[in-house]
């Protein structure tokens, strides 16, 4: 007799929120966004990044958690249990295992950096010292093969740590401590780029549209840059948004939670106005389970 575990679940509708989002809140989004925006004509490719959001992003995002919530399994065996009797759905698995493998070899490294950043700042490395200095510093962080691997085999040992205490007094308690510090930080951040001088033309650069600077690199290019901006946005095509499907309570609706966790990655500071709302979507939700409910033959 096959016994199945019960799968735990997130405790509230905002650590789903803020786990999903910090999924992909981080070096994409707060530096490459505004880099991004400016290139390529400020608020036209906003326009044409917030269309593919929309067109494309909303509905893969909302696949993913189907695809999660239904079979309650990870992205490795989720297919394996949905897809239709002597069908090839579970071949698309390894293309979403071998995601995942890349992007824990890439944040490891890139976590480590940031810790071992944090380390020597409060030290006080970084006072009083010129730009060229602090390149410096950072050509010689990636010339030492010990300092790197220490600081990556750290925060591989601290992320096995916080999952292997459980989804709600690990993975979600500490999301919830972690995305609040980061919206403190982003909020810090905005207040003193706003307030730095030149900041007029800086803002101006990022904003207001400008369609000749999109014609000059491109249509192709600016389209390209938007798309991938969109899919970089929401985290989806590895399989991360199904894992976090696949923890998420069949009363939630799957249109409604999608809905939440764009508006968060688009604009962090909705996090606190997420937790006071509820989301209506029931008929929608039952509709998509039953798609993707499985078979018992």
């Amino acid at each position: 007799m096959e016994v199945f575990m019960k799968r735990e679940q997130f405790g509230s509708r905002l650590g789903f929120i803020l786990v999903s989002a910090g999924c992909a809140i981080g070096l994409g989004n707060v530096w490459k966004f505004p880099y991004m925006a400016g290139k390529y004509g400020g608020a036209a490719f906003i326009l044409v990044y917030l269309l593919f959001l929309v067109i494309l992003g909303l509905p893969i995002i909302v696949c993913e958690f189907s695809v999660g919530r239904a079979s309650q399994k990870s992205i490795a065996t989720s297919y394996n249990a949905l897809e239709p009797p002597h069908t090839r759905w579970h071949y698309a698995r390894w293309a979403a295992i071998a995601g995942n493998y890349l992007l824990v070899m890439f944040y490891s490294m890139v976590g480590g950096w940031m810790l071992y950043y944090c380390f020597r700042m409060a030290k006080g490395e970084f006072a009083s010292v010129t730009a060229s200095e602090v390149s410096e510093k950072y050509t010689g962080m990636l010339s030492s093969v010990p300092t790197l691997m220490f600081w990556t085999v750290l925060v591989i040992v601290l992320s096995f740590g916080i999952c292997s205490i459980g989804l709600q007094k690990g993975v979600e308690k500490i999301m919830k401590i972690t995305m609040l510090c980061l919206l403190g930080i982003m909020v810090i951040l905005t207040i003193r780029s706003v307030t730095l001088t030149g900041s007029s033309e800086g803002l101006r650069f990022f904003l207001v549209p400008d369609f000749e600077r999109m014609a000059k690199n491109g249509i192709g290019n600016v389209i390209f840059g938007a798309m991938s901006q969109a899919f970089f946005t929401l985290s989806i095509g590895m399989g991360g948004m199904a894992i976090f499907g696949s923890y998420l309570d069949k009363k939630r609706s799957l249109a409604g939670e999608s809905l939440s966790t764009g508006n968060e990655r688009c604009d962090p500071c909705s996090c606190k106005k997420s937790s006071c709302k509820r989301t209506e979507g029931t008929r929608n939700q039952k509709r998509i389970s039953r798609t993707f409910k499985r078979r018992d033959h």
